[in-house]
């Protein structure tokens, strides 16, 4: 039984109070807050074993090394994969740049077909329109329905042998979908394309094994799953990433250096060039034993609990309209929607001034606001430290923005 008391207690930030009232915060999909386990595994790190890695032969340099592999292989067995696929990034956006170059450089010619979809946050859009652009090749969105679930039978369409690379969100952070991983990999996988998932959305509240998603590529960042910022995962098959140029290149990637060519490390360092985010890491391995010792399985129902009394109470009330699937369980943590005639910067505005966080804007995904004729919502979304109490006092305090400024 999850003690939730407990869990906030480990949050230091939610004892900070807002215009005199309890912080209520319900941004997680941005960034979410970190316990003391995290803030004191990068603190303890910079005073006792700071040294950097894979350089220094003392004893300093030989701990701060060890602390930083053991965290890739931590990192590793979350995800159900092995640590040399496990490349350290700044972040899922540098993670899916990554990937986009690497994925150009050794798959896509002119004329080459590249699927996104039409919820893609920027950081797996963006890439891949470059891509497109430097290639010549194509790209085309799969579409996706009113009620925000992907047209598979489009996507089937859509798919050629043409079809080098599906790039796919595995839960929206604006529409809240889960997506069908496995069955979009299997039909992707049958005209030899490969796949790359953003799983930035899922990997801080479900249970995630690369090996039953099937995928070829997976990224996600450290400082949405209670982890630090400046620290993500690219999580690759091996043969990709022995394949794939390096993306960036300098100290530490090399295996030899001439001054007119030079030859790369075995992955994961060929794509860790320069001093890596080692504290960063360190703290991620943190992040995810404190995961792991509450349950995944018990961090998703905890969140899908949230959802559904939020989705119900946004329901019962005909002046919201809410974006995408009306089922939690066909959703993750969050629930994007807007107040009839209201501005979503308004509606936020209000709220703050109650102590409460909520996201307002495009959410980096401008695409699909256009898509659902919006030019921005508000979203609230959940995590592991969040209350029913709050849940219910957040549709309070919607109640008086919305008597406020309608």
């Amino acid at each position: 039984m999850m003690d939730l008391a407990q869990i906030r207690g480990d949050f230091p930030v939610l004892k900070r109070l807002e215009n005199g009232k309890p912080l209520i915060y319900l941004d997680s999909a941005s960034t979410s807050q970190k316990p003391h386990s995290v803030i004191l595994a990068e603190s303890r790190f910079y005073q006792e074993q700071n040294a950097n890695v894979r350089r220094g032969i003392y004893l300093l340099a030989y701990e701060a090394t060890e602390l930083y592999e053991a965290a890739r292989r931590r990192v590793a067995t979350f995800i159900g994969a092995r640590s040399e696929e496990v490349v350290f990034t700044r972040g899922t956006t540098e993670a899916l740049n990554l990937a986009a170059w690497a994925v150009g450089e050794t798959r896509v010619s002119p004329g080459d077909r590249i699927l996104v979809t039409e919820m893609e946050h920027h950081a797996n859009l963006i890439p891949w329109q470059e891509l497109a652009r430097r290639k010549r090749a194509e790209l085309l969105a799969i579409p996706i329905s009113e009620e925000g679930h992907l047209d598979l039978a489009a996507f089937r369409k859509m798919l050629t042998s043409r079809t080098k690379v599906v790039a796919v969100t595995h839960v929206s952070n604006v529409l809240g979908t889960v997506n069908p991983i496995s069955d979009i990999v299997e039909e992707a996988h049958g005209v030899g394309a490969v796949v790359v998932v953003d799983a930035a959305q899922s990997a801080p509240h479900m249970s995630l094994r690369v090996t039953e998603l099937g995928c070829d590529a997976l990224a996600f960042s450290g400082h949405k799953m209670l982890g630090p910022t400046g620290i993500g995962v690219l999580w690759a098959k091996s043969e990709l990433l022995e394949a794939w140029p390096p993306f960036l290149t300098g100290g530490e990637m090399i295996r030899e250096v001439w001054l007119d060519r030079a030859t790369w490390a075995d992955p994961p360092a060929k794509f860790e060039a320069g001093t890596p985010p080692i504290a960063q890491a360190i703290g991620l391995a943190a992040a995810v034993e404190y995961l792991e010792r509450i349950g995944m399985d018990v961090v998703q129902t905890h969140g899908r609990e949230l959802t559904t009394l939020a989705l119900a109470g946004l329901q019962s009330r005909p002046h919201v309209e809410i974006y995408g699937p009306k089922k939690a369980e066909e959703r993750g943590a969050l629930v994007a929607f807007n107040l009839r005639g209201l501005h979503p910067h308004d509606v936020a505005t209000l709220l703050d001034q109650e102590g409460i966080c909520i996201r307002a804007g495009h959410h980096c995904a401008q695409p699909l606001h256009r898509r659902l004729g919006l030019a921005a919502s508000c979203r609230a979304s959940f995590h592991i430290y969040n209350t029913r109490e709050e849940v219910e006092a957040f549709l309070e305090a919607l109640d008086r923005v919305w008597e406020a400024l309608r």
